[in-house]
């Protein structure tokens, strides 16, 4: 089957499906790193249609599956929640009037938690509503990436579409067991500049330890001698983790863990792996591109992990 990909980002869509013997038609992508992270990973011979809202359904190739992870600043809660009044909440609108000119035979969508609580709920069902009005059944479900083989803990809503003069059959794993990760083989890398030294190291010992908050809640000797142990930082605040760790959030890239004794930064080569990424494919672009640039592009990323699950799913059950 033939998929085309929109609000790509670096491609976890693309991947997932590319796992599961399907074609790229095509992908739309604004962020211009991000786009060099997408050919670094799938070549430069696919077009990119660039910005969605001016896509001319008519210019697009035909394709069987949409994939897209429209943008989620307008929905989240760690942002200002303005849903469709920010502009990146249209996007859905422009996903929309190309489902209904292009008539794929499904379509899969992500988007944060929290658009199911956006505008009282309001924006949910507009959201869905729409998708239907175009001839879809939609399935809409919260799943956790921590439980399709990654200890991230990432809570996203999921759309399915299917197109609905086809049998429907679809239905959403039921995957919410608690799942032991052996985190090592995430936390691989090893290079000496992830180390926390110097002054970034004073600063969390002073800022994170020290502070009105947590001044002796926590002993720093105690802390060092749990390997593997995560800390999230986040304004004066930290918060340990065992053998998971805490969302990676694009524009927030606070989490260290413990590691042969000393406290490691989070690498974006180590973010990509933990976002489902192959490890040839987050070691390359980790020599590719800077650290901030793909920490910020792992954060916006999808799961590839669920992605192929629930394409997996899609496939199985209609092919």
């Amino acid at each position: 089957m033939k998929f085309i990909d929109l609000c790509s980002g670096i491609g976890a869509a693309h991947l997932a499906f590319k796992k599961l013997s399907c074609q790229c038609v095509g992908y739309a992508e604004i962020d211009k790193k991000a786009e060099k992270t997408y050919k670094l990973f799938f070549g430069s011979e696919l077009k990119n249609y660039g910005d969605l809202m001016k896509i001319k359904s008519s210019d697009l190739p035909s394709f069987d599956i949409l994939l897209a992870g429209f943008p989620c600043q307008s929905f989240s809660v760690v942002g200002q929640r303005k849903g469709f009044i920010d502009e990146r909440g249209q996007i859905i609108f422009g996903i929309k009037n190309i489902l209904k000119e292009k008539k794929p035979k499904f379509f899969l969508l992500e988007n944060v938690k929290g658009i199911l609580s956006a505008g009282n709920g309001d924006v949910i069902n507009v959201i869905v509503k729409g998708l239907e009005a175009q001839g879809y059944n939609v399935y809409c479900k919260t799943l956790n990436s921590y439980n399709y083989g990654t200890p991230q803990i990432r809570e996203r809503v999921y759309f399915v579409g299917i197109r609905n003069d086809l049998t429907q059959k679809f239905k959403f794993p039921d995957n919410d067991n608690n799942i032991g990760y052996n985190i090592q083989r995430f936390l691989i890398n090893n290079d000496d500049k992830h180390i926390l030294s110097g002054k970034p190291f004073e600063t969390f010992k002073n800022k994170y330890l020290n502070n009105k908050y947590n001044f002796g809640k926590y002993n720093f000797d105690d802390l060092i001698k749990s390997e593997y142990l995560v800390i999230d930082t986040r304004q004066s605040d930290l918060r340990l983790y065992i053998d998971k760790v805490p969302t990676i959030r694009t524009g927030r890239q606070g989490i260290i863990y413990v590691k042969n004794g000393k406290l490691r930064k989070l690498s974006a080569m180590e973010a990509l792996r933990l976002q489902g990424f192959d490890e040839d494919m987050s070691i390359n672009a980790d020599s590719a591109f800077s650290q901030t640039a793909l920490l910020s592009q792992a954060g916006n990323a999808m799961t590839v992990n669920v992605m192929h699950d629930l394409g997996k799913i899609i496939l199985e059950s209609y092919t």
